[in-house]
């Protein structure tokens, strides 16, 4: 199993607060890899919401490769991150190039354009990159979108950040989602390390999609460029909540019931009973086959946590107005918000959705039973 670890706050805080809640799940995870994603960002990215960050790992070539490709596009540099990394290199962790985290400022030529376009844009930007990296393994891109970095590296996470120097001062966020790996069914690959993020949507996943292929032969179908990659089964829950929030245009209460639809007896009685018919039937290839818990974030830092029925990965949220943590297990969220009120920590099942909305006030119980919230 994997150990997970989402951090919500209304101060930017540091990513080791979150490495430190793996880091007391040690035992849940054989330390294969660590994957960060940051969002909603404070320090030196505060003033610059809107400005695309690239993140990702290069080569001195692919570095080349990278710096012609964007100036040829019209991306000119606006901030750039330095993480310098001890010569001597970590045991276990193959030697890298550059760690970059680089802002930019939007090409002329995009002035203008709606968010939407300007989306579809840099998805398209970085699959370019990533396809450029390929043969030669010159390039890893992980994301590029505004207020956004994520890293990844293969290790145990405590030992990549003292590697990484991820305790610098200028580097926090509000929104922070962490996984510590173990590596159980797929070869350890950088691309295979959780989160997963697409145009503002993210998640991590602890469990097995044993219904992978299915699924991902549903997504592939759909003709949308971003639904690709798939070095592992759970890159799908990404896409899935993408396809339900942003292609079918539904709200995250009903990504509960693409992925885990009522049984047929329950769907009779429910207020949404022909609507939510209709979409089982539609969606079905999209059902996971758990065990699997997920934890994700929307465009706008909504928190989310779900099971699925087999409820046989653990979960837990908890907290206080103003910092909510979901996790693993309980003794992640003692490590970072050890002041809570414990007796209100929440364990959703398998038909709720828990919520934390992006004032970051209070947990929210989303169950499968109560009608959704878009109008149909």
């Amino acid at each position: 199993m994997c150990r997970l670890f989402a951090l919500t706050s209304k101060d930017p805080v540091s990513p080791m607060e979150a490495l430190k809640a793996l880091d007391v799940m040690k035992e849940g995870h054989d330390g294969s890899g660590v994957g960060i994603l940051l969002r909603d960002l404070g320090g030196p990215f505060e003033d610059m919401k809107d400005a695309p960050i690239l993140s990702g790992i290069f080569s001195e070539e692919g570095i080349r490769k990278l710096d012609l490709f964007m100036m040829d596009q019209g991306f000119m540099t606006k901030y750039k991150m330095s993480i310098k990394v001890s010569k001597t290199g970590l045991e276990g962790t193959p030697k890298r190039g550059l760690y970059l985290i680089r802002a930019y400022e939007y090409p002329e030529s995009w002035d203008g354009m709606d968010e939407k376009e300007l989306a579809t844009r840099l998805l398209m930007t970085r699959l370019r990159i990533r396809e450029m990296g390929e043969d030669k393994k010159d390039m890893i891109v992980f994301s590029f979108w505004p207020d956004t970095i994520m890293i990844k590296e293969l290790g145990d996470p405590m030992e990549i950040a003292g590697y990484l120097g991820l305790d610098r001062k200028d580097l926090n966020a509000r929104t922070i989602m962490a996984q510590g790996r173990q590596n159980t069914n797929y070869a350890i690959n950088l691309y295979a390390c959780h989160p997963f993020f697409i145009k503002g949507y993210s998640t991590m996943t602890n469990g097995e999609n044993t219904a992978f292929i299915p699924i991902k032969d549903f997504l592939s179908s759909r003709g949308f460029p971003g639904y690709m990659g798939y070095q592992s089964d759970s890159e799908v829950f990404a896409h899935i909540l993408h396809y339900t929030m942003s292609g079918l245009d539904l709200g995250l209460d009903a990504y509960k019931h693409v992925i885990t639809p009522l049984q047929d007896k329950n769907l009779e009685t429910h207020p949404d009973a022909v609507f939510l018919k209709h979409l089982k039937k539609s969606c079905r290839q999209l059902i996971i086959d758990g065990p699997n818990c997920v934890i994700g974030t929307l465009p706008d830092n909504t928190l989310f946590m779900a099971q699925d029925r087999k409820k046989l990965r653990p979960g837990v949220a908890g907290g206080r107005p103003g910092m909510f943590a979901f996790s693993s297990e309980i003794c992640g969220l003692d490590a970072v918000i050890p002041d809570r009120d414990k007796s209100r920590d929440i364990q959703p099942m398998h038909l709720d959705t828990a919520i934390v909305g992006p004032d970051r006030q209070e947990i929210k119980i989303c169950r499968q039973t109560e009608p959704l919230t878009l109008p149909l």
